[in-house]
């Protein structure tokens, strides 16, 4: 068995995220649990997320499953945020099943930022 933790998307996610910031005039998803916490931002135009940015602070596997979520919402419908797959994300990232915690405290993200879009409707 290999001794390395993370997987070639992780390592890529990590290395380089193209979704790490903030957005001007967006709605924010916020949760803090387990020592970390994650921001999600994302603008709208009617039913569809224009632009998503994330801020977290937590592991690699942490980072770069906030950043595989923006890619796959960013220019997708709003509503797509209610089927956000923690178990799917665990899966494509190779994450271990000891931090699923941590990747149902995004799940909570996901959800805190589709609350905070349909606030502001």
């Amino acid at each position: 068995m290999s001794g390395d933790l993370y997987n070639a998307v992780v390592r890529e996610y990590f290395a380089a995220p193209q979704h790490a910031g903030d957005l001007e005039g967006a709605a924010i998803g916020c949760f803090s649990d387990q020592g970390m916490h994650i921001r999600l931002a994302a603008t709208i135009d009617g039913e569809h997320i224009t632009a998503m940015r994330f801020r977290a602070w937590g592991c690699p596997h942490v980072i770069a499953a906030a950043e595989a979520t923006c890619r796959r919402y960013e220019g997708g419908p709003v509503t797509a945020l209610e089927a956000f797959d923690s178990a799917q994300i665990m899966q494509d990232l190779a994450i271990p099943i000891e931090k699923t915690g941590r990747i149902l405290v995004l799940e909570d993200t996901v959800r805190s930022l589709g609350q905070a879009i349909r606030d502001s409707a």
